[in-house]
This record gives C-alpha cells, sequence and structure tokens, in this order.
C-alpha cells in the first residue's frame, strides 16, 4: 500500500487547549502515527510571521499565524489551511462544518476530504441570525462538497441524510478515557468530599439548562453542594446574572477550569453528574461523564437518551429536574446502579481505541480511493 497521509484541519491545534475536536485530534494523531501514518495537523497561531512546523508525538504541525483570537480570525486561519492543504493530494480529515464552503477549494483541485459534521450549530439558541446564516449554508456546503462524512450520533446521521445518501454518511461517536481514580487533594482544595456533591460542565447558555437546573436544585436544601464549572460574569451578560441569582447557598461556581487533571478528578468524585444540553450530537462532556462512571442526570431529548441509555435519569422541566436531583442525593441503591450502567454504556460504544480504528477504517477506504 502506498504511503498513508492524512492532513487534519478544522481545529486550533495539538495537544488540545480548546474544544472536543481538539482533544479528539490529540487522540486520534498520535493513534494513526503509530500505525504507519504520516499524520499532519494545521495549527492557529496568534500573531505575525510566516508558517512554519514542528514535530509532536511524531506529529508535522505545520503553523499559521493570524492576527487575534477570535471567530474571524479562525475564519482566515481556516481559509489558510485549506489553501496549503489544497496544494497537495493527500486526503484531508475536516473537523466541523463551520468553514465548509472553504472546501470548494479542496474539490476542485480532487483532494479527498472526509468532513465530521460535528452538531446542529444552526439551531442554537444562543447564536444570532447572520451567526445562524452562515452555519445553515455551511452545513448545506460540508454535505455537498465532501467526499464523505462523519456523523457522531445516529440522529445527527438522520438529520444529514436530508441532503445527502445514506452510503455518504458513517455514524462514529465520540470517545471518552476509563476514569476511575481522583486525587483527594484536589478535591480538599474546593472543600468537597468524595461521593457529597454534584457536577455540572457546561457552557453557560440557555440551551445547556444551566439556570432550570440551579432553579431546580436550590429550591431546598440538599445536604451537598452542586459544583458548577464555567466562566460567569453577570456583568454585561444578563443571563449569568440570573443563573448567579438563582443560586442557593449550596451551588459553588468555581470557575472556568482547563487542568484535564483537577477536571477528571472532580467527575470521578461526583456523586452524580448534571447534563443539561438541548441539542447537538454525542457530546464530549456527557460522553466524558460515562467513562467517569457518573451516574447522569441528563435533558430528556433524543440525542442524550441514546448516548446515556439507561445510566441516566432524565427531566423536561424545572419541577421534573427537582424530583430527580432529590432522588440522586439521597437513594445510595439508585447511584450505585446508575454507576453500573454508565460504565457498561461506556464500554459498549465510546472507548477510544474502539472510536479510533473506526476512523482509522474509513479513512483507509478513502486513502485507497485517492
Amino acid at each position: 500500500m502506498k504511503n498513508k497521509t492524512i492532513r487534519i484541519l478544522g481545529i486550533r491545534g495539538v495537544p488540545a487547549a480548546h474544544g472536543g475536536f481538539e482533544t479528539f485530534a490529540e487522540y486520534l494523531a498520535p493513534f494513526l502515527v503509530e500505525r504507519g501514518w504520516t499524520v499532519i495537523v494545521y495549527c492557529q497561531e496568534e500573531g505575525e510571521g510566516e508558517i512554519y512546523e514542528s514535530d509532536w508525538r511524531g506529529v508535522k504541525r505545520i503553523h499559521i499565524p493570524v492576527h487575534g483570537n477570535g471567530a474571524k480570525s479562525t475564519i482566515v486561519f481556516d481559509w489558510v489551511s485549506t489553501l496549503h492543504a489544497s496544494k497537495s493530494k493527500d486526503l484531508c480529515l475536516t473537523l466541523g462544518y463551520n468553514t465548509a464552503l472553504f472546501a470548494t477549494v479542496l474539490r476542485f483541485k480532487g483532494v479527498p476530504n472526509v468532513i465530521n459534521m460535528d452538531g446542529i450549530e444552526w439551531r442554537r439558541a444562543k447564536w444570532g441570525l447572520v451567526a445562524k446564516t452562515w452555519f445553515w449554508i455551511n452545513e448545506w456546503a460540508g454535505s455537498l462538497l465532501s467526499n464523505h462524512m462523519v456523523a457522531d450520533h445516529p440522529q445527527i446521521k438522520v438529520h444529514l441524510a436530508r441532503g445527502a445518501a445514506d452510503s455518504k454518511i458513517t455514524m462514529i461517536p465520540y470517545g471518552a478515557e476509563r476514569l476511575a481514580t481522583f486525587e483527594p487533594k484536589i478535591l480538599e482544595q474546593f472543600g468537597l468530599n468524595a461521593g457529597c456533591y454534584g457536577i455540572l460542565i457546561a457552557r453557560p447558555e440557555p440551551e445547556n439548562s444551566v439556570l432550570e437546573v440551579v432553579q431546580a436544585f436550590s429550591k431546598q436544601s440538599r445536604g451537598m453542594p452542586l459544583v458548577i464549572l464555567g466562566n460567569y460574569k453577570p456583568q454585561g451578560n444578563a443571563y449569568h446574572a440570573e443563573v448567579l441569582a438563582a443560586a442557593s447557598a449550596e451551588v459553588k461556581f468555581v470557575g472556568a477550569i482547563y487542568d484535564r487533571q483537577v477536571v477528571n478528578s472532580l467527575r470521578v468524585g461526583a456523586r452524580f453528574y448534571v447534563h443539561g444540553h438541548q441539542v447537538g450530537g454525542t457530546n464530549p462532556s456527557l460522553v466524558e461523564a460515562l467513562g467517569a462512571g457518573n451516574p447522569v442526570l441528563a435533558h430528556d431529548n433524543r440525542f442524550n437518551r441514546w448516548v446515556a441509555a439507561e445510566s441516566a435519569v432524565y427531566f423536561s422541566s424545572i419541577d421534573e429536574c427537582h424530583e430527580q436531583i432529590t432522588r440522586l442525593c439521597n437513594d445510595g441503591a439508585l447511584v450505585q446502579n446508575l454507576q453500573q450502567a454508565a460504565i457498561a454504556q461506556y464500554h459498549s460504544k465510546f472507548e477510544w481505541d474502539a472510536v479510533l480504528i473506526q476512523y482509522e477504517q474509513l479513512l483507509l477506504k478513502w486513502q485507497q480511493k485517492d
């Protein structure tokens, strides 16, 4: 077989310092290197200067400097990355469709491009009309311009199939590590005791039901805290201010934490995990909760139901959320049963090795067609 080469676009780089796609690439890239692939990852750099290269764990990184670090600079980075990738005939894996219109260049030059289509971004309540229109256009562009699409959830595949043949879409979920231990000293730093707190990890946005969860938790004394990770800025953000105002003294806002060891310990030590996401596919945070053996309290929707299955209890309203929190705080047998179900669900679908093997099998098909 000829040299196996893959170029990964659509992320800010590796190792991960941002979202779920970066974490995924941090696992996928070294995995493919170990299996004989040449892996090239495009990395966004803030500043000026020439494009340069570096090596990370056998992965070739191409650093592209751009001004700023906001949405506009990321669009510029995606454009430059696409132009650079189009100079070769190497197979591309694009993570996300936010700038899928740029794939026109790859299509025109005959460069094979597999796109992971992420969630239904244009349905998210946080975006205004202009942003929603941009995402909607790019979702259709990704569907039309990609050689193949990856859906991370069966319902995302159903959604994409409205504009593409079923044979053009492969469903591969997100993965997570199996976490079984925590650092007691980390919990002590936050004044927490293992098994005696709930945890919520989400961006503080309406579609993630943070306000409803806080209101439900704060209806009565729980005898344990709800720990919320995220950056809440009440000045200038009405939603953040409303969440903070609704919280009882038992709700602990610990800020945005990016140290993986700290977050992992907080996950494993928790009695239960709350997942209020209302839209999306296979959400990384929910999969990571299963990998940590967390009993889950999840918003009741088709996305969360497939991921968590019987390892969760569900809510559709503040009152239902309140009732389920009461059960999780007081019913030890329920918590134990959900813990066992979470671990079983994780092993059945979301182990990294199984996920990464599925990706390699798909990429090999397109490598051979190139």
